[in-house]
């Protein structure tokens, strides 16, 4: 059943052109290819990645620095650094709206009310000469027509959702007054000021000891599932969206290279990359020693014939330094860019050595 947000905006909230047609999906993202100018030529850095997010779904994308992830995610929202940065290619959908080719306008209209970002420092999405209050009723007040005051009580209202203590004084207070995760809830305060569809964290956890980690994660499912959101975590640790995502995507050198439910994914992985990453996460018990994957992602202008990972795989064969693999069912309803995903799955990948 359609929920109140999806059966209509309130007044002043950015609408999508009238030729929109309905979709099962909030957000799906085909065949998205993003390249990026530089002074050697232009450098692709996302190369074919599809996805999706249903209403209310929470899809955690996965994948170490450089992988494409956070680009991805900015191409969605319009604000890839330009001029270098550009959509070459693929297909963005939000609601069944086509952003690629939608001016600068609509996206403007969109992000803040239709669609967020949660960036991943809130010291450098915060301004410091501004009181929190008065950043996160900012967005109320040019976008809704808010007085100063009913901003401010908009901000002390979308402090205490998110769980900071004492927010009618602290609602005066500037960044440097709050600790790393306190200011992390003012930055998810903001994004969901305007009570957006689509909210995107990326790294949301960065920089945070453990126990404020489990506490920002636990707000971000009890949030997402109180507002009925669809939520894209951005991520490079399984650890931190283990317990919140529905499906995962599995991102390296640009490609998606494993994608599926979450719980299938993580108990038997079908993709050499995908098993590195788990046995990077630490058990709780610390019984089993932390194994990291050998070597160092390849650069995006710089990458090697074959498969992006091969150099780096224990399982690697010469097919694998030839033949890029295309990205292919496999059961549990998953799919994995391995020519060899049957046997990972079936029986693992022998550690490096």
């Amino acid at each position: 059943m359609p929920s109140e947000r999806s059966s209509g905006r309130a007044a002043g909230t950015a609408m999508l052109p009238a030729d929109s047609a309905p979709s099962a999906d909030l957000l799906a993202v085909e065949d998205l290819t993003v390249e990026f100018r530089s002074a050697d030529g232009d450098v692709r850095v996302v190369d074919g990645v599809s996805l999706r997010v249903g209403e209310g779904e929470t899809l955690a994308v996965l994948g170490e620095s450089g992988s494409g992830k956070s680009v991805s995610s900015l191409a969605v929202l319009g604000l890839l650094p330009r001029p270098a940065g550009r959509v070459v290619g693929g297909s963005i959908r939000f609601r069944g709206t086509e952003l690629t080719a939608v001016d600068e306008r609509v996206l403007r209209e969109l992000r803040g009310e239709r669609m967020a970002m949660i960036f991943q420092d809130p010291q450098t999405a915060l301004n410091p000469v501004m009181t929190v209050g008065a950043q996160i009723g900012e967005a109320a007040r040019r976008r809704r027509g808010l007085s100063r005051r009913a901003a401010r009580e908009k901000a002390i209202e979308m402090m205490r959702l998110v769980r900071i203590p004492d927010a009618e004084r602290r609602v005066d207070d500037y960044p440097h007054q709050f600790s790393g995760g306190m200011r992390q809830r003012v930055v998810i305060a903001m994004a969901l000021a305007l009570d957006p569809e689509l909210v995107i964290a990326d790294e949301p956890t960065t920089a945070l000891d453990v126990t404020v980690q489990q506490q920002i994660m636990s707000l971000l499912g009890e949030l997402q599932r109180s507002r009925g959101v669809g939520l894209v975590l951005i991520s490079h640790d399984l650890g931190v969206v283990a317990g919140a995502a529905d499906r995962v995507v599995v991102m390296y050198a640009g490609r998606v290279v494993e994608s599926g439910p979450l719980r299938p994914v993580y108990d038997r992985p079908a993709h050499p990359y995908t098993v590195g990453l788990m046995r990077s996460v630490p058990e709780t018990d610390g019984a089993e020693p932390l194994v990291p994957i050998p070597g160092s992602p390849p650069s995006p202008g710089r990458l090697p014939d074959g498969c992006a990972f091969h150099p780096r795989c224990a399982m690697a064969t010469d097919r694998c330094r030839v033949e890029v693999p295309v990205l292919r069912p496999v059961e549990d309803g998953r799919a994995s860019a391995c020519h060899y995903a049957e046997e990972v799955q079936r029986d693992g990948v022998p550690a490096a050595g």
